[in-house]
């Protein structure tokens, strides 16, 4: 039997994370996409002054705010590096905070960044930024300029997750965990889970998976570094169970 990853991010993430994967791993694993949402973009940008300091926590923010206005010349900072160079791309200065919330408000506070600051994000975050700049007391705004709307995993996703051979699912937020064990309450296959955060990690079910790790670093790098011990385990897995 063959062990799958599934892939449930939504496009263009999901084949792009797919390709690096298929790199990674080769024929060990079949790596399967089953996007769990797609991107609906929406919204408005307030009046830009032009001193404001821009705040992105996804590519999809960058591609958002970009969609709706031609300005390039704002100094941004990223949460990632994933994410600061979808804004270099792009035409946008930005500097990498260090993958997550925590780092990135680190980063502003070293560099005495003051603001205005604008958060251009989706309609679901995990962390509140614009409203943690406020309480710390500056001035902060945020946009919201895309939706991750729900959609239903796929037959061939339903079909490996009905099998019996083992499948690694890595989550890489909490709406998709949430979103995947309501599209998948009670899979046959074993699911060995890759979280990217404990808070991702949470929305597991008790008893859901044989094994439930979480990345060292909330990015996808840590992800496919975690994903290759996954699927060594998951070959013992298997293995284990045609012993039996």
């Amino acid at each position: 039997m063959t062990v799958t990853i599934l892939i449930t991010r939504p496009e263009p993430e999901a084949a792009r994370f797919a390709s690096a994967l298929r790199g990674d791993h080769g024929d060990t694993a079949n790596v399967l996409t089953a996007p769990l949402m797609h991107i609906h973009w929406t919204g408005a940008l307030p009046a830009l002054s032009g001193d404001e300091t821009l705040i992105f926590t996804s590519r999809q923010g960058v591609a958002g705010f970009c969609r709706l206005t031609a300005r390039r010349d704002l100094p941004c900072y990223a949460v990632g590096e994933a994410t600061a160079q979808a804004a270099r791309e792009a035409g946008l200065d930005a500097t990498p905070c260090g993958g997550d919330a925590a780092a990135l408000m680190r980063r502003l506070a070293e560099d005495g960044a003051r603001g205005p600051f604008l958060h251009p994000r989706g309609a679901h975050v995990a962390a509140d930024i614009a409203g943690t700049l406020r309480a710390a007391g500056h001035e902060a705004a945020e946009a919201i300029v895309y939706d991750q709307q729900p959609q239903p995993l796929d037959a061939p996703a339903h079909a490996v997750l009905a099998g019996p051979a083992p499948v690694i699912v890595p989550l890489m937020s909490p709406r998709s965990g949430q979103l995947f064990f309501a599209e998948a309450p009670a899979p046959r296959a074993p699911l060995l889970i890759a979280a990217i955060s404990r808070a991702t990690a949470e929305t597991v079910p008790e008893g859901a998976a044989r094994v439930l790790r979480i990345a060292e670093a909330p990015n996808a790098a840590a992800i496919r570094n975690l994903l290759r011990d996954m699927v060594k385990s998951a070959k013992r897995l298997e293995g284990g169970k045609r012993a039996q």
